[in-house]
């Protein structure tokens, strides 16, 4: 199945599924027709704020360890990797069907001949049928955009990109490398191609107020992307942000702000919209702070439950123009 197939399919109504916002899982069933996991890939990349190509130090809250499961063991090959996925996956879910997804670093950082290689080999297995990759907006050249659009004539394809937030302020203290008018420039030569798009975004950014948060999803509606994951910013050791937050110049959010700011995000955001993410966290051995997202189901209760408080959903206040 590719994205053309997909987009033939009817969606059913999440909202008749008795759910406040678009879940992923909800996406998935209306698209395969039953549950779907992704499988971490690390095929080897960096970034091009990690290797000087625009600058060094990597962004101020990441060690791609934290996030990525595939980094946190000696790299295999890709194969071995999706195997060795797949079989932990069906250790703990009733699953039959994967996304190959290449998570950890930038996953376009390479010439378009190894990019195919490596994007066509976990299409050979039975199992998998669709993929999702995870990058950067600076790092799509057209001839990359191509090449994804090849992808998604074979399968389905999710592309991922890093916006984290569109204040070139808080993408300076991040040490990105890049502004805003990058995410602009992908999502423009982006449209109209065969995948889904989406959109990795980090709530409680240093000096980010509430309502700047917000005009983050006003944005993201705005320029329409089909998915968003939402994450809190949070730390993990060896990293310039474990370090700030050591020396007292940066503060987290608190559970209740957080959960605040998502709420309102996703009333921001439009009802076709994919949420993919409402929360992040670290292993415990990577982990600095805070505590309270260490807990995903408690911060997807407090979610659902301001949401039934306040009888809301996503889609409830979105009072833009798309363009």
């Amino acid at each position: 199945m590719n994205n053309a197939d997909i987009g033939k399919r009817p969606t059913p109504n999440w909202r008749d599924a008795g759910l406040r916002y678009h879940t992923l899982n909800h996406h998935f069933r209306g698209v395969f027709g039953e549950r779907v996991q992704k499988v971490s890939l690390d095929a080897g990349f960096t970034c091009p704020n990690v290797d000087g190509s625009v600058t060094t130090g990597g962004c101020t809250f990441c060690d791609n360890r934290s996030f990525s499961p595939s980094r946190r063991i000696p790299r295999q090959d890709i194969m071995d990797q999706l195997e060795v996925g797949i079989t932990r996956l069906q250790a703990f879910y009733n699953v039959n069907q994967f996304i190959a997804y290449f998570q950890p670093a930038t996953n376009t950082y390479a010439p378009v001949e190894k990019l195919r290689s490596l994007y066509n080999a976990p299409l050979l297995h039975p199992q998998v049928v669709g993929m999702a990759i995870g990058t950067r907006p600076d790092c799509v050249a057209d001839d990359v955009l191509d090449l994804l659009d090849e992808v998604a004539e074979k399968t389905y394809l999710s592309v991922e990109y890093g916006m984290q937030t569109m204040h070139d302020r808080s993408l300076d203290w991040m040490n990105r490398g890049h502004h805003h008018d990058a995410f602009l420039d992908a999502m423009h030569r982006s449209k109209n191609r065969g995948f889904e798009i989406c959109a990795h975004v980090i709530l409680g950014l240093p000096g980010e107020s509430h309502e700047d948060m917000l005009e983050t999803a006003r944005e993201l509606a705005r320029v329409q992307v089909d998915a968003i994951k939402i994450h809190n910013l949070y730390a993990v050791k060896n990293t310039e942000l474990a370090e700030q937050l050591e020396r007292g110049e940066v503060a987290m959010l608190d559970r209740e702000k957080y959960v605040r700011a998502v709420v309102e995000f996703l009333e921001l955001t439009p009802p076709e919209v994919v949420v993919e993410r409402v929360s992040g966290d670290a292993p415990a051995d990577y982990f600095v702070a805070p505590q309270w997202c260490q807990d995903k189901p408690a911060v997807r209760d407090a979610i659902a439950a301001e949401m039934e408080k306040r009888d809301t959903w996503q889609g409830a206040a979105v009072d833009v123009e798309v363009g």
